[in-house]
């Protein structure tokens, strides 16, 4: 007899700025058949593709033809107003329409577009006001991890970022840890650095909302994820997933899949 692992496991896919509506189109249509029939054999793990805003409703469209419920759609960003003058924007509301998710505060926004972590809780709390499911990241950059400030970084980033959640909702977030050095550099963190960080946010999690909550909340690793070091990962006893970004782009996101499965699935 089989028992489902304690907390629902997820491979998350972030498209970056790649994959207009027509080329993101034959790119779902290449990967989720073969997907779906990973996810069908075991529902222990949730797939999540977050394609640019642009390209959302063409993928969206593949996954409502194809009916694979345990692959998702998540957005990339978004704001925190429901509407108004705000030129260039996504609302809350607009990403509900199609999305299940939203990435927010990844180091890219933080580093390129100046997002602070007060940004990034204002738009995590508007998330969870629309029942979406806000991937709030955090992450030290390579002069913090070089110079030992890893820990003040993350406890800093998790303080502030996922602050004043309602109690009954702080539980529907996902954290993600991305050290910043890792990110599209082919420098992977090795799984127990990642496992030892991904630990700390969880004791943060729980001095902010209790032991219960922050046992239920899942925290991926993203960085240099491929299929020859998932595994490193999934295995880790804190790691609930991946959020992958160039990986995601190529066929080789399958065999993530298949590999955390391998990993993952109850013996």
């Amino acid at each position: 007899m089989t028992t489902a692992p304690a907390r629902t496991a997820i491979i998350a896919g972030n498209w970056k700025m790649h994959y207009g509506p027509r080329m993101a189109s034959s790119f779902a249509l290449e990967i989720t058949p073969a997907l779906g029939k990973l996810l069908n054999e075991y529902p222990y793990l949730l797939c999540i593709l977050c394609p640019p805003a642009i390209s959302l409703s063409a993928v969206r469209e593949v996954l409502d033809a194809l009916l694979f419920e345990r692959i998702e759609l998540g957005a990339q960003n978004m704001h925190f107003e429901e509407k108004g003058a705000f030129t260039g924007e996504i609302s809350p509301l607009m990403v509900r329409e199609l999305c299940t998710t939203v990435i927010l505060g990844h180091s890219e926004r933080r580093t390129y577009f100046g997002e602070s972590d007060e940004l990034v809780n204002r738009k995590a709390q508007a998330a969870l006001n629309h029942g979406l499911r806000p991937i709030v990241c955090v992450g030290e950059r390579l002069e913090e991890h070089e110079a030992g400030k890893t820990e003040a970084v993350i406890r800093s980033q998790v303080q502030k970022s996922l602050a004043n959640f309602r109690s009954e909702r702080a539980c529907d977030v996902v954290i993600a840890y991305e050290p910043v050095w890792a990110i599209g550099t082919g420098k992977a963190c090795p799984g127990e650095d990642a496992q030892r960080t991904i630990h700390l946010i969880r004791e943060l999690y729980a001095d902010m909302y209790g032991g219960e909550t922050a046992n239920a909340v899942r925290i991926l690793y993203g960085g240099s994820v491929t299929s020859a070091n998932i595994a490193e990962y999934v295995a880790q006893a804190d790691i609930d997933g991946a959020l992958v970004g160039g990986a995601s782009l190529k066929s080789d996101f399958v065999e993530i899949v298949r590999k955390s499965i391998e990993i993952l699935r109850p013996s």
